[in-house]
């Protein structure tokens, strides 16, 4: 059985090799699978969630003249504590809004490392390569890997908190091309979600798996960054 199990391991994993080397993106796209089953997945793993603006067309359903972050945004200012888990609450909020995105708040229960995919593509080869786990990821847009993992607590110290603002705010994305730490204070789309020209935001290895510690994973990412970059890496700010 051992060598059964390992022969299926490696052969999966040559299977996603071959994807993550074509740069092709996740088969399946929000119309083609069950919306509010994804949504309540998320939830049920633990990533609290909130509803989102969508698309409408190339501009956005807030309707905001010249809005940075067509689609992406939450619909309200209170979204940190409107951000729940709670069943009940999502299947309304998916049922009576049936076109919107939905966002889920970081620092609470969960970080994301926020890539460009090609470099998230290469870390994540080598991770899954070496045997990490993971956990989940996602493809946002086609131009970004969301790498989800545990968040970096909750420390008495109020001071001892590291809020988002330290590394970018969701309204200053296009600032930071490279790695993007999503913790408290900030949030990205969760799966499955629509942006404008028809890109999508998917989940690659879904909420199922469990959380790890970032650490796990920022040396792999920051090296890929900074290789994609031409630059050497570097990740001290990124831990204080």
């Amino acid at each position: 059985m051992g060598a059964e199990h390992g022969d299926s391991a490696r052969s999966g994993l040559n299977r996603f090799t071959r994807w993550l080397r074509s740069g092709r993106g996740p088969k399946e796209s929000p119309t083609d699978v069950d919306r509010e089953s994804l949504l309540l997945a998320a939830a049920a793993a633990g990533l609290p969630l909130a509803p989102a603006a969508h698309p409408v067309d190339y501009r956005c359903s807030c309707n905001r003249i010249g809005c940075p972050t067509p689609g992406r945004h939450p619909v309200s200012f209170a979204w940190q504590t409107q951000s729940t888990t709670d069943r009940a609450q999502i299947e309304r909020w998916a049922r009576h809004q049936p076109q919107a995105n939905f966002i889920t708040a970081t620092g609470m229960v969960h970080d994301v490392l926020d890539v460009p995919v090609e470099a998230g593509r290469e870390a994540l080869e080598r991770l899954l390569s070496t045997g990490v786990d993971v956990g989940p990821v996602a493809v946002s847009g086609g131009d970004r890997m969301l790498f989800f993992t545990a968040t970096r607590g909750t420390p008495e110290d109020e001071d001892e908190w590291w809020p988002c603002e330290l590394d970018c705010h969701p309204e200053t994305m296009d600032e930071h091309p490279g790695l993007r730490w999503h913790c408290r204070g900030s949030y990205v789309l969760v799966p499955p979600a629509r942006l404008p020209g028809d890109r999508t935001v998917d989940w690659l290895r879904g909420p199922e798996h469990p959380l790890p510690d970032p650490l796990t994973l920022l040396e792999p990412l920051t090296d890929a960054c900074a290789r994609h970059a031409g630059a050497e890496p570097t990740y001290e700010s990124a831990w204080p």
